[in-house]
């Protein structure tokens, strides 16, 4: 195996394993929350595990959803004014914007492990589960590590692989493949008939 075939592999499984979970905290979340509403409604009861837990999930859902938009190059950003100057501008200006959103991660790991690092000194538990809370922050420094590898991953892509990156929010390709779909289909019906 090449170091290629090993890096593309773990890329791979890292995207199938960041998407399962997210997937996974989004459904638990949800079914959390449908569970409480019918709890409340139907038994006149309540369960104050499960809120904490769906705002847990919630938390876990969101921080590695943006660490999977960082993947797809999906993160909101002002970019139509590069279109009135040469693409180097455009280039350049985002990778400014990347390197400056890898310095931020990089000092909310550094803060986040400190903030674990002092919770592991002094406990702090959570009031309904009582689960200590430096296992829930270890999101954090996980994420914002999580980005910061996508970032860079996007950037060698764009600029030194040359690929581009599908915009996830353009639906033209997706408009163009329904049309073809339907022109497929309407030949094979006649052929039916």
């Amino acid at each position: 195996m090449t170091l290629s075939s090993v890096l593309k592999n773990s890329i791979t499984v890292l995207d199938n394993i960041e998407g399962y979970l997210c997937k996974f905290f989004l459904s638990f979340f949800v079914i959390l929350l449908f569970f409480q509403v019918i709890m409340r409604t139907v038994f006149q009861n309540s369960l104050a595990w499960s809120e904490e837990a769906s705002r847990f999930a919630f938390v876990w859902f969101s921080f590695l959803g943006a660490s999977y938009a960082a993947r797809l190059g999906a993160h909101n950003r002002v970019t139509f004014q590069f279109k009135l100057f040469p693409r180097i501008v455009g280039d350049v200006s985002q990778l400014i914007a990347d390197g400056i959103w890898l310095v931020f991660n990089a000092i909310m790991t550094v803060k986040s492990i400190e903030v674990i690092r002092d919770m592991m000194e002094f406990p702090f538990y959570s009031p309904a589960l009582d689960i200590p809370m430096q296992y829930i922050y270890m999101l954090f420094p996980f994420t914002f590590t999580l980005m910061s590898v996508r970032i860079i991953q996007v950037n060698i892509l764009k600029h030194i692989l040359k690929r581009e990156i599908v915009d996830v929010d353009d639906i033209s390709s997706d408009i163009e493949d329904i049309k073809r779909d339907m022109r497929i289909d309407s030949r094979e019906q006649g052929r039916v008939s």
